[in-house]
């Protein structure tokens, strides 16, 4: 992240300006290259810098946590943490705001429920690569326990392709991630076309 001081040399305000409005002051101010942006946009882009980078001098700094309070915090593995900054903006805005809190929390649950869904849905899509050497409970298994290392990237890209752009957009479902090498672990024993027809079978319409 690149956080600009603009040509009065001071920092922005962390806790108003938006990474919206900061990427447009480093876009404004880049002259020999070009300024990105990259990332999960729907949910960080009207965010405070504050959320990411803290407080700068001119705020007031908060008093430093205790131990037990810091060993209190939740931590979340990189999937999971777009759900669980929406949990964490919902329970702030449950007391000022019920209108808010209430649609963050609809948008919460469907994305429980996508969760869970992008699992049966891997599921099958295994059953149905898998089904003509079921026999093969060894196979199967693995399929199903954990990573294995990429063998064929070729077709490790045109299953994940496939899965983005026919099942969930990885940028709007990033806990999908967490599951996705069902697919990729599919590679190592069966051909990419079998499993691109299973994927596209299970997926007519992308989320």
């Amino acid at each position: 992240a690149v956080v600009s001081t603009q040509s009065t040399g001071f920092l922005p305000n962390l806790a108003q300006e938006t990474i919206e409005q900061q990427y447009q002051i480093v876009k404004n101010e880049t002259v020999f290259s070009h300024a990105s942006i990259y990332g999960d946009l729907v949910y960080i882009f009207k965010e405070p810098i504050s959320t990411f980078l803290g407080h700068s001098r001119s705020e007031t700094k908060p008093k430093p946590a205790s131990r037990r309070n810091i060993s209190s915090r939740r931590t979340a593995a990189t999937p999971d943490v777009m759900l669980e900054h929406l949990k964490e903006k919902m329970s702030r805005l449950v007391a000022v705001n019920s209108v808010e809190a209430e649609r963050l929390d609809k948008e919460i649950r469907y994305h429980i429920q996508t969760e869970g869904k992008v699992q049966e849905i891997l599921g099958e899509i295994s059953d149905q690569v898998t089904a003509s050497r079921s026999r093969d409970g060894e196979i199967v298994s693995v399929v199903y326990k954990r990573p294995q290392s990429i063998e064929y990237p070729e077709c490790n890209r045109d299953v994940l392709s496939a899965f983005f752009s026919q099942c969930y957009k990885m940028q709007t479902h990033p806990y999908i991630t967490k599951y996705l090498y069902r697919l990729t672990n599919l590679c190592n024993a069966f051909n990419s076309k079998i499993i691109v027809s299973a994927v596209t079978r299970m997926c007519p319409q992308k989320f």
